[in-house]
């Protein structure tokens, strides 16, 4: 074993390693080569040192002190062993399992989506031309037309949506337009988001003849309604349901109720009891 003179490192002197040893110590000797020695070893030693790593949890380790939530488990929620909270202030009300997440869409929004050449209102606008320029998005059971901003339409409209208010459709049909409410299925407005069904017509739904060659493009049929509720809207004139041409004229769109006048009035016919004889009479 060979040790340098002031230095604590042992080298290993075997065969023709001399040499090497005594190059290596020649760097030792040098203050520059020193100088870089300590840097390193000064970059690897930086850090946390390993009683700084608990500091924040020193002592009780978070845990406070004494008490049950110290000493043993406590299940979530606990409440010290009175009611639990979920008890006293649970759920209140119920979830309406027919209402409809409907997306509203004023009118100017859709003004300033024209004026941006982001809408064409020589075009009927629909779900999709909606969806496609960014004027509504994350629609779920359809999208309701409403009247802030009516003022501001310059332009004949031609709208499809799920339902429209009375003042959206007085606004819009005052410019010249047109408002028609159709029914739509969350499924259906995906479908055509991707351009497999027709955002319009359907069976049920008063094609034009030049319309009726585009519907064989489309691989799925949009819907039409089935339940009561929605079949009475959408065949109500004051809706511009687009199933209000199957009314007659003066018919109510209920299903239930019978307009006052368009029914049968047929007359119950009374039977006369036969007089009897005096002999049967008491008085």
């Amino acid at each position: 074993m060979v040790f340098a003179v002031g230095q604590t490192k042992k080298y290993e002197e075997v065969g023709d390693n001399s040499e090497d040893c005594a190059s290596r110590y020649d760097q030792e000797q040098d203050p520059l080569a020193r100088l870089g020695d300590l840097h390193r070893a000064s970059a690897a030693t930086l850090g946390i040192a390993p009683s700084a790593k608990y500091a924040g949890k020193g002592k009780t380790s978070g845990r406070g002190h004494k008490g049950q939530k110290q000493h043993g488990k406590v299940p979530r929620g606990f409440n010290g062993g009175q009611t639990p909270d979920e008890v006293v202030h649970g759920v209140r009300g119920f979830e309406n399992v027919f209402s409809v997440d409907m997306k509203p869409l004023n009118l100017e929004k859709i003004q300033a989506w024209i004026e941006q050449g982001r809408l064409d209102p020589s075009k009927p606008i629909t779900v999709k031309e909606l969806n496609r320029s960014r004027c509504t998005h994350g629609v779920k059971d359809g999208v309701k037309l409403l009247a802030k901003g009516s003022e501001q339409i310059t332009s004949p409209l031609n709208i499809v949506v799920s339902r429209a208010s009375a003042s959206a459709i007085a606004a819009v049909e005052a410019a010249g337009g047109s408002v028609t409410t159709r029914y739509y299925t969350p499924f259906s407005i995906k479908r055509i988001t991707r351009g497999e069904t027709d955002p319009i017509h359907s069976l049920q739904s008063r094609i034009p003849l030049e319309a009726q060659g585009e519907l064989t493009a489309y691989p799925k049929r949009l819907p039409d309604p089935t339940s009561r509720k929605d079949i009475e809207y959408y065949r109500d004139p004051a809706h511009r349901g687009y199933l209000s041409y199957q009314l007659d004229e003066g018919q109510g769109p209920s299903l239930f109720f019978k307009t006052p006048g368009t029914g049968k009035f047929v007359a119950k016919r009374v039977k006369k009891r036969a007089a009897s004889g005096a002999e049967n009479r008491l008085w």
